[in-house]
């Protein structure tokens, strides 16, 4: 169970870097380059921990990076700028909040994995929690922006479960660095085309997107995928709704929002859909878990920087 605790605080990284990313955007990155946003947020990431793991992709990982990155970077990537440009941040968020029961039913019949009971109430609660949380009834509804959303939601949980499936015997680090990369390499011809010359970026810009390639892109999806390969992924689907909770919390410290007590509420209601989705057993791993040894050399590379961690 300890081991379980390890696993589930690294992977809650990524969805508070994620949480924290929508603030950083909006106040410091350039609105209308969704395409150069994207690239120059997966691209840098990417190649940073690819000149961290030193491995690239041989035999069939060539073309699953190619995969995986387009759809874990680029599609979604895209269709999440675009939902948050026309939809208001509360009624998007919500809509991905339905993330973990998409990710639970692709992964029954991707990676065996079937839905407990016990995941399923997460779910429910952590949705309504989420909903308590953002939605105030005054929100205005875009057809194309619902449509985004939702896209993104499927998009997403379909690249992190085949992640899961395909990622057993290949190092974490080094997967999350050709998914990014290939996804970066999509998008920067793409943005090229459509935007034409890159941003002028200001020291403010400049450091935003440094904390953006850094934490809420190598070290969250480096957190998150090694999240998917030791615990179950609806467990980690849950994890995921602390995105919205970090955005909450995080408005209430730095933008001085008050918390009302619906919040509180759809707060306490997120949190015990979290915990509703815990591993019951240390050994409750799903498809995807790798023997005590390998997984202390996933935490600490130094251990065994040239090999390849295999599947237990």
């Amino acid at each position: 169970m300890e081991a379980n605790v390890r696993w589930v605080a690294l992977t809650a990284v990524a969805p508070m870097a994620w949480g924290t990313n929508y603030f950083v955007t909006h106040e410091f990155l350039p609105a209308d380059r969704p395409l150069y946003g994207a690239a120059l947020r997966a691209l840098p990431a990417g190649l940073i921990l690819l000149a961290l793991s030193r491995k690239r992709p041989r035999g069939a990982w060539w073309w699953r990076s190619a995969v995986l990155g387009l759809l874990n970077v680029s599609v979604f990537f895209v269709l999440v700028y675009v939902a948050s440009q026309v939809l208001p941040t509360s009624l998007a968020s919500t809509v991905m909040a339905v993330s973990p029961l998409a990710m639970m039913l692709m992964a029954w019949p991707l990676v065996s994995e079937r839905p407990r009971t016990a995941h399923l109430a997460g779910a429910a609660i952590g949705l309504a929690g989420v909903c308590l949380m953002l939605l105030t009834g005054t929100e205005s509804v875009s057809v194309p922006g619902v449509l985004a959303s939702a896209s993104a939601v499927l998009v997403s949980s379909f690249g992190h479960i085949l992640a899961k499936r395909w990622s057993a015997d290949v190092d974490v680090l080094a997967s999350t660095a050709w998914q990014l990369t290939a996804g970066g390499l999509f998008l920067l011809p793409a943005a090229a085309a459509v935007e034409g010359p890159p941003p002028a970026l200001s020291v403010p810009a400049s450091l935003a997107f440094g904390y953006v390639t850094l934490v809420a892109t190598a070290l969250a999806f480096a957190a998150w995928f090694t999240g998917l390969r030791h615990l179950p992924a609806g467990t980690v689907g849950l994890i995921g709704l602390l995105n919205p909770v970090t955005g909450v919390l995080l408005g209430t410290a730095v933008a001085a929002e008050v918390l009302t007590v619906q919040q509180l509420c759809g707060l306490v209601l997120v949190l015990a859909g979290v915990v509703l989705g815990r591993p019951t057993r240390a050994g409750r791993r799903g498809s995807g878990r790798v023997p005590a040894q390998a997984a202390g050399k996933l935490l600490d590379p130094k251990l065994d920087r040239g090999s390849t961690v295999s599947s237990g």
